[in-house]
């Protein structure tokens, strides 16, 4: 999204509340409870993520890695083929 200019209106609801478009939200890697930082200049406002010192956290309990961009469909196969692999590994691997 860094390079992706979008512009769009939104409109602020009675209790000063806006929602982000979901395309803006995808490409940012924004989800609910994450931090933006309000900068205002002039007439000027801009929202930056606030992303945490370290890419990993704990959500729902289970530690996940967040480098703040989504993986590509090959990179997730790669991945799950692996493990695939590890595991069919230590399962037929005979035992001593």
């Amino acid at each position: 999204m860094a390079n992706t200019i979008m512009n769009t209106r939104i409109t602020i609801d009675k209790a000063g509340r806006m929602i982000l478009p979901k395309p803006v939200r995808d490409a940012l890697c924004l989800e609910a409870g994450d931090a933006l930082e309000l900068n205002v200049q002039g007439e000027n406002i801009s929202l930056h993520p606030v992303r945490n010192t370290s890419p990993l956290q704990k959500k729902k309990g289970v530690w996940v890695y967040r480098t703040g961009r989504p993986l590509n469909a090959a990179a997730i196969r790669a991945m799950q083929d692996s493990i695939r692999q590890d595991r069919e590994e230590q399962v037929l691997r005979p035992k001593k």
